[in-house]
């Protein structure tokens, strides 16, 4: 494949920085009028820090695009002379692996104890593949991480279907509107992003290379639906001043 449509596919992640920029803003506005105790809650202070986390790594991105030579230099000491426009690097250990240990940790602080053992195990089971994977060379940091993220892709998704059991089996969540419960949204937006994402990114060269077009566009619905993803996380975060639309989470006793 030409090089330059390779370098222009993976360096496309951070084109739409505007409107997390916003929902940013948005965010830390409502985040401070919250009372002290919703702060520190994790059901607010968890989405808080995804979408800073997000808006951070994202700004990175694109300022890695506008100054080269430091998006060369860290290509350098990881090794890659080959595609120095690459920004895989950030966006690997951000959005693949921190990201994803995050949502993990969001969709853990709404189930029963038993299942957020589960979680912890799946995290501890990803972050030890992962390191293994990188260090071993099989999945370099600055290259395109298939196995990693297809790894962490099913096991948000996995984490998303131990919600929505307790969603139709557990009296807490029987008693109450699914769809007035952010933590309804927020699993269904990860099902969502995390499904798309892993159909484009496993299959991301071959995509391109056969379809560049088809590629492209999967890839431009994914940022899309990561767009929405932090706008829910907004709203999660703004839910104590919309009483008329959400409800409070049915809070196991242990949380």
């Amino acid at each position: 494949m030409d090089q330059r449509l390779i370098e222009a596919f993976f360096t496309a992640y951070p084109q739409y920085t505007i409107p997390p920029d916003l929902l940013l803003l948005i965010g830390i506005f409502v985040y401070i009028k919250l009372p002290k105790e919703k702060q520190r809650h994790i059901h607010f202070l968890l989405p808080f820090v995804i979408l800073c986390f997000t808006v951070f790594y994202g700004n990175l991105g694109s300022y890695t695009n506008y100054n080269f030579e430091f998006k060369r230099s860290v290509n350098a000491y990881f090794g890659n002379t080959e595609y120095p426009n690459f920004n895989l690097w950030l966006f690997n250990v951000a959005e693949r692996q921190i990201g994803t240990i995050l949502y993990l940790i969001l969709i853990k602080s709404y189930l029963r104890p038993f299942k957020r053992k589960i979680i912890n195990w799946m995290i501890y089971l990803f972050i030890l593949i992962a390191l293994v994977l990188q260090f071993s060379g099989i999945e370099p940091i600055y290259l395109n991480q298939p196995i990693i993220f297809a790894i962490g892709a099913n096991m948000i998704l996995i984490g998303s279907a131990l919600y929505f059991t307790d969603l139709i089996t557990f009296p807490s969540y029987l008693a109450s509107n699914p769809l007035r419960l952010v933590s309804f949204w927020q699993m269904t937006a990860l099902i969502f992003m995390f499904t798309l994402s892993y159909i484009s990114s496993v299959a991301l060269i071959y995509l391109y290379e056969v379809n560049p077009v088809l590629g492209t566009a999967l890839q431009a619905v994914g940022i899309y639906l990561g767009i929405l993803t932090l706008a829910i996380l907004t709203i999660s975060i703004a839910s104590p001043f919309l009483p008329n639309i959400f409800d409070k989470e049915p809070f196991y006793e242990s949380n």
